[in-house]
């Protein structure tokens, strides 16, 4: 593969704005690409990492995220039908619970 994923699967180099886009491996950085196309992507980027990773790769890997927010939290768990205790962002939030939900 090439050194440049983002023109490969057509993501928007802005999802990397905290890196060198060129530098992000497809390999190497899977969990780190799966995420931000999770959190920050389009549903065409979404479509994209999941024509490359896979279905269920990709549900591997959200399981290792640590923090998503509540509707992509509930897309992941409804989409790749696994269940919410799968999830380390899950695990996490249930040890430190806050006192107000926003």
């Amino acid at each position: 593969m090439g050194t440049k994923p983002e023109i490969v699967l057509g993501l928007s180099a802005s999802l990397f704005w905290d890196t060198d886009p060129p530098s992000v491996d497809l390999d190497k950085h899977a969990l780190y690409i799966i995420e931000r196309v999770l959190t920050r992507g389009s549903w065409d980027e979404f479509k994209k990492i999941l024509n490359w990773y896979g279905r269920e790769s990709i549900g591997l890997y959200a399981c290792q995220i640590s923090y998503l927010d509540k509707k992509t939290f509930a897309f992941c768990v409804t989409f790749f039908n696994l269940p919410k205790e799968n999830f380390k962002c899950y695990t996490q939030k249930q040890l430190h619970q806050s006192h107000w939900d926003y």
